[in-house]
């Protein structure tokens, strides 16, 4: 065929082309073996016939794409019945504007799609929080008294009243919104054989919550009756204060004090510096070097 390549042959394939004919009836033609560099480089620029081109496996799911956009579906829609990416679906549906209506479709799809993934990771997390609890709880069968009065110790230190220097106060009182945190107070008062006529029950809670509904929850939790509160104190609200704690589980804070226990009162610093040495945590008091 290199041998042949003359002006004749390349206007005679040009012009068999151009007749409709395709490459492999032009090689019959004129006597070339198929396959041939020079033949190519002879009707590169002559347009292929149309009956030689091989439909593209393609663009039937994009015709139909474009359809269901016309319609207004979204891309994830239009997925679930032509398997192609989205770069491709991109690329097909570009051109296409949508009407106002089946813009706010799509547009109530995507937030109804944020809040279905909101909630799915919401699930997710809360159970890998519960796995977690639940392994830590199981490491937890029973609670040994000693341990129970380290721990109680620790909770008085941390949340109970304590005597300042400013205001000098003996009591026993703590003071929780955590229910657990209570009972376990309570649980420890009964380690340390404080009578149950010692305690004194009163609520601290804002202005705007239920009053009457807190003392009846406390007095649940604490197995009393809610006669045998003392005067709830209320907060006032700060108007510029953006409180979170509100609603129906807002029961404000429990306050349990225990009359007669100054002694007491000692006995849990004591326990405390105690604790403290023992691990080397004690900080050095007001005015000790």
């Amino acid at each position: 065929m290199e041998g042949n390549e003359m002006p004749s042959n390349r206007e005679r394939a040009v012009e068999l082309r151009k007749q409709g004919l395709s490459r492999s009836q032009i090689c019959d033609a004129m006597g070339f073996k198929p396959g041939g560099g020079t033949l190519s480089r002879w009707l590169k620029d002559v347009p292929v016939p149309e009956w030689t081109k091989r439909p593209r496996a393609k663009d039937d799911l994009r015709e139909q794409a474009r359809a269901l956009r016309r319609e207004g579906k979204s891309y994830r829609e239009i997925r679930e019945v032509t398997p192609v990416s989205k770069g491709i679906l991109t690329n097909w549906l570009a051109d296409i504007d949508l009407t106002a209506a089946q813009s706010a479709r799509l547009g109530e799809l995507q937030e109804r799609g944020r809040a279905k993934a909101a909630q799915a990771i919401r699930t997710n997390r809360l159970a890998r929080q519960h796995a977690a609890i639940n392994a830590a709880r199981a490491q937890i069968p029973d609670v040994a008294e000693s341990e129970l009065f380290v721990a109680g110790v620790a909770a008085y230190w941390a949340e109970g009243e304590k005597s300042k220097p400013w205001r000098t106060s003996e009591r026993v009182t703590f003071i929780n919104l955590d229910p657990s945190m209570i009972l376990l107070f309570l649980a420890w008062l009964d380690l340390l054989g404080v009578e149950r006529d010692r305690l004194v029950f009163r609520v601290s809670i804002h202005e705007t919550a239920d009053e009457l509904a807190a003392v009846r929850y406390w007095a649940g939790v604490v197995g009393a009756e809610p006669t045998d509160f003392m005067k709830s104190t209320i907060k006032k609200n700060k108007p510029r204060t953006n409180r979170k704690n509100r609603g129906e589980q807002y029961h404000g804070c429990l306050v349990v004090s225990v009359r007669r226990s100054t002694d007491l009162y000692r006995q849990i610093a004591g326990w405390w510096e105690g604790i403290s040495t023992s691990l080397g945590t004690l900080a050095p008091q007001s005015g000790v070097v």
